[in-house]
């Protein structure tokens, strides 16, 4: 709503209030200026639009598209997997595609690396405009329904009817965004990755997904008409084949069939009564039944003509006597979706029903889908479950392990890839704890190292994880705490996050930590950087911005300390940026020392060493008003802080596309 304020006193300017109604789009009060602290026409900060200073030159990664990726394909299964090291999305009834951005085109791909761009034009063209120079996204087209529902026959009729407008494409994975290839990286992170470039609604659109909670899921997908739901291993690489890692379950079977023939039928102005179905089974096709069901009158005849131009006389096939007499043969090239009930004893489809014509799929690599059993997830043992690790709140070294599967794949994001400092304490907290950064040898696969150089020059196998079994692997061998580098294992030497932690003198109240982390906030937006809160589970506030990898550590770490020696110095009865403790009374030392090279910082949901065994915990920046703790969350929280992950305030949480600022 745009509202027109009258002028105050002798004021001639009028004044204009606009305001956000409360629809399923609004997001939190400070949502917007939280995040898009930059002009959205210019690209200039705050400071950089009173300063008068011109409109920054902007370049882009790459001039092309990047070339067609095969895409990842998911297994059929008979039951949902559970845990939270899974994330469950809705199955889209539609066409698969693999959009490639680059140059300020885009490039609409099938799921079998045909360039469909043409047939797609609404996709590509929106593609093309999302905020992001160079990317590969993967995702699924589909045309919705009046109730919001994917409807096959709806899209194939926007693809015949409408020049293939209309239509909807979800956005569940990102292949490359800018130069960098993400399908090593696990599943949550590669989301998030597309959560910060894909927007929530428009005609592409990020599709939101669960952790754990799969059966709920899969319950309401089922009862609202949907086709089913997608599982994937919130820890695993994209594969760009089929693999156990991705997982689909059915709310009815369906699936794909060669058309190998078709009966007559004796109704007027009907095409066929029903067609004749097909599968690839040891290297020839076997029959595998007749659909008669799910054709109006125009999609009837549009087949026929199909048929037609594929008459052969002799069947691809061996048909049952019975099915074959009066069919007429065609060469095996149309792929039919059908649903049905079951396979009955003979092989052949019971109670099936025609879906429609699959263009984006080829004949010779239809087979049957048999569901599988759900693939084992976890292979690491925790010994010593009922070890009592933190006498205060009574929790065992068993209670850490089950909050770390609990919260891994929403710990992943930040954690994984990035070379990371222990804190392990094998008696529990209370005992003997110490830091540990090199790999040892005693971690098992799960735990990764890459070699970095040392000041003398030499080089140190660091340890790293990019799954949840190898979290679970640290835990194992008495890992509490973890602390990452402020950079990834691919570009180790160009950090990828700003960190300022709070953290207070004894004494001073939780309320100062917060008015110090809203100001620290509000001077990174003046100079165009977007921050996150989060509680740091021990005395304070760590304030996060998140950068995209370009500065090198000496740059980084100069930055850092002129930000806080320049709070301390306009405020230096309130601020401090030396860690001598004689300086700190009264006062929130701002620990810049984390943005060099070889510093640590703990990691967003990591358990703290302390009483109650607290959590650090992301919060958004209108929440951290109200919240009286900087250890507010503990290892007992864990549905909670998933839950609140996938919410609209977190979501996107420490993603954000931006540069170390010259000032």
């Amino acid at each position: 709503m745009l509202i027109r304020l009258k002028p105050r006193g002798r004021e001639k300017n009028e004044n204009w209030l606009l305001r956000k109604v409360g629809d399923e789009f609004a997001g939190g009060s400070d949502d917007l200026v939280e995040r898009c602290v930059t002009s959205v026409a210019t690209g200039r900060t705050m400071e950089a639009i009173a300063a008068g200073t011109k409109v920054p030159k902007t370049t882009t990664a790459d001039g092309k598209p990047p070339a067609f990726h095969a895409t990842q394909l998911a297994t059929l299964v008979d039951t949902v997997p559970t845990g939270n090291d899974w994330l469950h999305e809705m199955k889209y009834d539609g066409y698969r595609a693999i959009v490639a951005i680059g140059g300020g085109t885009a490039k609409v791909f099938t799921r079998t690396g045909l360039d469909w761009s043409g047939k797609f034009p609404e996709i590509a063209e929106a593609a093309a405009a999302l905020d992001v120079d160079n990317a590969l996204i993967d995702g699924e087209i589909v045309a919705l329904d009046e109730e919001g529902r994917p409807s096959f026959s709806a899209l194939q009729a926007a693809i015949k009817d409408d020049g293939g407008r209309g239509l909807t494409m979800f956005a569940f994975d990102a292949l490359k965004i800018g130069r960098e290839a993400l399908t090593g990286l696990p599943n949550i992170t590669r989301k998030a990755r597309l959560r910060a470039i894909v927007p929530d609604a428009g005609i592409i659109r990020y599709a939101d997904h669960v952790v754990g909670q799969g059966e709920k899921l899969f319950e309401a997908m089922c009862a609202a008409g949907v086709e089913g739901i997608v599982s994937k291993r919130a820890d695993a690489p994209y594969a760009g084949k089929r693999t156990t890692n991705w997982l689909k379950v059915k709310c009815t079977r369906r699936q794909e069939f060669v058309v190998t023939g078709w009966s007559a039928s004796s109704a007027k102005g009907r095409g066929f009564r029903s067609l004749l179905l097909g599968l690839n089974e040891n290297g020839k096709l076997r029959y595998a039944g007749k659909v008669g069901t799910g054709f109006d009158a125009e999609t009837s005849a549009a087949i026929r003509d199909k048929l037609d131009a594929l008459a052969v006389e002799k069947a691809s096939v061996d048909v049952p006597r019975e099915a074959a007499r009066g069919a007429h043969w065609v060469k095996p090239k149309l792929v039919a979706e059908v649903a049905f009930a079951e396979f009955t004893a003979e092989n052949v489809v019971r109670h099936a029903s025609f879906i429609g014509l699959r263009e984006d799929k080829g004949a010779k690599a239809i087979a049957a889908e048999k569901p599988k059993a759900v693939p084992q997830t976890s292979n690491v043992k925790i010994s010593s479950t009922d070890r009592v690790i933190d006498t205060d709140s009574g929790a065992t070294k068993g209670d850490l392990a089950a909050y770390y599967e609990a919260v891994g794949a929403i710990m992943l994001p930040v954690l994984a890839r990035r070379p990371v400092s222990l804190v392990r304490c094998p008696q529990g907290r209370a005992r003997q704890c110490f830091f540990q950064k090199h790999d040892a040898g005693s971690f098992g696969d799960a735990v990764h190292k890459v070699p970095i150089r040392e000041k003398d020059g030499s080089k140190e196998d660091y340890l790293w994880v990019d799954s949840i079994d190898g979290i679970l692997s640290c835990v194992q061998m008495g890992t509490i705490e973890f602390h990452g580098w402020g950079a990834l294992n691919d570009t180790v030497e160009k950090p990828d996050r700003l960190i300022f932690d709070l953290d207070p003198d004894t004494g001073l109240d939780f309320e100062d930590v917060k008015s110090a982390a809203f100001d620290i906030k509000r001077h990174l937006a003046d100079i165009g950087l977007t921050s996150f809160a989060m509680l740091s589970g021990g005395k304070g506030v760590h304030v996060i911005a998140p950068l995209t990898p370009d500065a090198k550590w000496p740059a980084v770490k100069d930055f850092a300390s002129r930000f806080a020696q320049a709070l301390a110095t306009a405020e230096p009865e309130r601020f401090v940026a030396t860690m001598a403790k004689a300086k700190r009374k009264g006062r929130i030392f701002i620990d810049w020392l984390r943005n060099q090279r070889g510093s640590t910082a703990v990691v967003p949901y990591s358990a703290r060493a302390r009483a109650n065994m607290p959590v650090a915990a992301p919060v958004t920046w209108e929440e951290l008003r109200d919240i009286d703790s900087p250890a507010r969350f503990t290892i007992r929280d864990a549905a909670e802080l998933n839950d609140r992950a996938v919410s609209s305030g977190l979501s996107g949480w420490g993603m954000a596309e931006q540069v170390l600022p010259d000032a």
